[in-house]
């Protein structure tokens, strides 16, 4: 019986060491191997960049976000959402909010 329980005991011992490695592996490889998901933009100097918004605009709002700021803009009594990239100010998107009849 004493036997038994040492064997079991052994087995627990065993496969509780094992996990352990396995996760500290795993936590080895990804800090040694990591990799962001983006690549570092090229440093852009304000200066050197400039947004153009249409003649008469008048900003309402703005909002950054997950690289990216958004501009509420009053466009001759329309409202449009334009979006440009937070590091190198290029337009990604541009949305013109009407009502509907």
């Amino acid at each position: 019986m004493i036997a038994r329980v040492r064997r079991l005991m052994l087995i627990a011992s065993l496969t509780t060491v094992i996990a352990f490695g396995a996760v500290i592996a795993v936590i080895g490889y990804r800090v040694f191997h990591w990799q962001g998901s983006v690549p570092p933009a090229p440093a852009v100097s304000p200066a050197n960049v400039a947004a153009a918004l249409p003649a008469g605009a008048k900003v309402l709002s703005t909002a950054v976000g997950d690289g990216r700021i958004v501009l509420t803009v009053e466009v001759s009594g329309a409202i449009e959402l334009m979006t440009f990239d937070a590091q190198t100010l290029r337009p990604l998107g541009h949305l013109r909010l009407s009502t509907a009849p």
